[in-house]
């Protein structure tokens, strides 16, 4: 298994994953509930967290606008503005039963433990473990462990998009749900 090409990747067929039916945005303490109901029998999660880019050298970022967890089938969406969303996350990011599966987890981490005083527990960085089932020197991110694991393109389109206006848009919507459901598609591919 090898990293590929940024030309290689640009020619693989785009990755799909979730469609908007499957998205769940939590705002209040019934979506919270649902969300908490929803995911805390899983015994793994993708997740991720997407916020507001840095355009100035030396500005200190805001902390994560969104959290993103996901099972194969469907996907939760945390955006931090409501008490009752960041409320279910912890609750979830938490349980030391369930992994969270993500890419560059420490980074995502120290910004939850600063910003909202959340300690991820049990988790998983599919970026070290690939690094090492590739025998590379660098880790692996999100792009490359798509393509190398499934396949298919990641689209990175909304990436430098600004997580911090709400509502979000629905490429904002696919794009950050897709992004932790990217990693427990990978993971479960990886231990077939």
């Amino acid at each position: 298994m090898e990293r590929p090409t940024k030309e290689q990747i640009s020619e693989l067929p785009l990755y799909i994953g979730l469609g908007l039916s499957d998205i769940y945005i939590v705002e209040n303490e019934l979506d919270a509930a649902q969300a908490i109901d929803a995911l805390k029998s899983e015994i793994s999660l993708g997740f991720d967290t997407e916020s507001k880019p840095i355009f100035q050298k030396g500005e200190v970022g805001p902390g994560p606008s969104l959290i993103q967890l996901a099972t194969e089938t469907k996907a939760f969406l945390f955006p931090i503005r409501f008490p009752a969303a960041v409320a279910a996350a912890r609750e979830i990011l938490t349980n030391q039963k369930i992994q969270k599966i993500g890419f560059g987890i420490k980074d995502d981490n120290k910004e939850l433990r600063n910003k909202l005083n959340i300690d991820i527990v049990n988790t998983q960085d599919l970026s070290i473990t690939l690094k090492q089932l590739a025998g590379e020197k660098n880790t692996i991110g999100a792009c490359a462990a798509v393509a190398m694991v499934l396949g298919k393109r990641l689209g990175k389109g909304a990436q430098r998009s600004n997580w911090g206006a709400y509502p979000l848009k629905e490429h904002q919507i696919l794009y950050a749900a897709n992004d932790a459901h990217a990693a427990i598609c990978v993971e479960r591919a990886l231990s077939k």
